[in-house]
């Protein structure tokens, strides 16, 4: 039997424990149901499960004395960053204390010679990069919503950059947790490579929450590139589009960003921000390096673009006109929500081989006609990972229902073809039932590192295991 099956509702110890913290942090103790309800998942079609309570952590002493308290009482605790997660991540299902960490928001040390950092899991994508733009430095990953460190390490976050900068979990150097005994451990070091013991740091990136609380995380960084070069190429089917992707990949184009938008995405930005793009499948790239560089990856895509059938392809370095095309890339969610005005967008993602990208986006498409459904495809085409966000009535329980049988069927359609159910949005709650399918045995093992650092199961209960 599961952990999170196992821990029940805990209503005398949840008491004792608000009433503790209560009179420990007055008023960063809340039990308002607007609050709680927020802190619970606001962002997807799951169910929300609100927290007891919401405790705002200012230091990594107050998160020790708050999960001690907690695991005292066996209550569960549920860390929070931003709330932009999308499986369910932050709900409580047994209730609980949601402990928010977004104050913690300090970038504590840049050490600019090494190209890393220091912050607290509160500070967010976009405050960082900020507050490294004089020193020329940046922080690459984006997954496009302004979300916490703490929150992107949690899931294992990637976007749109990953093809060239990899994820979290390769720009992530070293973390600081507070365990589900109180317990402060550092995983690392800031040394670039170490052989010292078990990777304790890959373990607690993408544990969402369910072995510790992660208190503080050291970043590797970038050096601003000399120039950037964005691109536009539209295609004649999302086939040509993927087809040209993994050329770009096979000859080793050193793309930073290549994004496939479908032709419903492309009419929803066009419409949303303003552009005048052809409304076919479109590829968007980015190109880093030096001036000379740049332009060579640009010319070089154009030459292998035409080979599928690609047209309207153009390049700009201008800033204003980079920031406009990747704006509206990020704006797709909202830019979507107008193909069917007063519904819903449930956003779901997958990530297979490169090779199969193409026969899987193709296959995702037919079934959603086939269902019935209006689900837009975008992706960040350079891993082999992509969205389909479902555009639907939640009142409509024949809707719903076809919208859970697509879900399903995308996520063990990506698993056959040697892919995963998730290639990051993570597990959460709604993940749960293909995790077993994509990696069988392994299961077991993660269920035994779980018991073994959180046996009372009290680290944020009912997500991936």
């Amino acid at each position: 039997m599961a952990q999170a099956d196992m821990l029940a509702r805990n209503d005398t110890g949840i008491g004792a424990v608000c009433g503790i913290l209560k009179q420990r942090f007055g008023e960063r103790l809340q039990t308002g149901a607007a609050l709680c309800a927020q802190h619970g998942h606001t962002t997807t079609w799951i169910t929300n499960e609100p927290p007891d309570a919401v405790v705002f952590a200012h230091t990594t002493q107050e998160v020790v004395e708050i999960v001690k308290t907690c695991a005292a009482h066996r209550v569960p605790i549920i860390p929070f960053g931003t709330g932009t997660s999308l499986e369910g991540h932050v709900n409580a299902p047994q209730g609980g204390i949601s402990i928010d960490v977004s104050q913690m928001d300090q970038v504590i040390e840049v050490n600019a010679g090494d190209l890393d950092c220091r912050v607290q899991p509160g500070v967010t994508r976009m405050a960082l990069n900020t507050h490294l733009r004089d020193q020329g430095l940046f922080f690459p990953i984006d997954p496009g919503a302004d979300a916490s460190i703490g929150g992107m390490t949690a899931t294992r976050a990637s976007g749109t950059n990953a093809v060239r900068y990899g994820t979290m979990k390769d720009n992530v150097l070293s973390v600081e947790a507070v365990m589900a005994n109180g317990e402060v451990i550092r995983t690392a070091t800031r040394a670039r490579k170490s052989s010292a013991g078990y990777d304790l740091t890959r373990l607690m990136v993408g544990s969402e929450g369910t072995l510790g609380v992660i208190t503080e995380i050291t970043l590797r960084l970038q050096g601003i590139p000399e120039a950037i070069s964005a691109a536009s190429c539209s295609f004649p089917t999302v086939e040509a589009a993927c087809e040209a992707v993994m050329a770009v990949i096979q000859y080793g184009l050193p793309v930073a960003r290549i994004e496939l938008l479908d032709a419903m995405v492309v009419k929803a930005v066009n419409g949303y921000s303003k552009l005048d793009l052809p409304e076919t499948p479109l590829l968007l790239l980015e190109f880093h390096g030096s001036e000379a560089g740049v332009a060579e990856q640009a010319e070089t895509f154009g030459m292998l673009s035409a080979e599928f059938g690609g047209t309207g392809y153009a390049a700009t370095t201008t800033l204003e006109d980079r920031n406009r095309l990747w704006q509206a890339r990020h704006d797709a969610y909202w830019a979507m929500l107008a193909l069917r005005p007063g519904c819903k967008a449930v956003a779901t993602d997958v990530c297979v081989p490169i090779s199969r990208l193409a026969e899987a986006v193709g296959a995702a498409n037919r079934k959603a006609a086939e269902l019935d459904l209006i689900a837009p495809i975008v992706g960040h085409a350079g891993d082999g990972n992509f969205h389909a966000s479902v555009l639907l009535d939640l009142d409509d329980r024949g809707e719903v229902a076809r919208a859970e049988q697509f879900v399903s069927w995308l996520a063990e359609m990506a698993i056959a073809l040697d892919g995963t159910c998730t290639g990051e949005h993570g597990i959460g709650q709604g993940k749960k039932p293909y995790l077993l399918k994509e990696l069988g045995g392994a299961v077991p093992v993660m269920a035994a590192i779980k018991q073994a650092l959180d046996p009372d199961g009290i680290m944020n209960p009912g997500k991936i295991i």
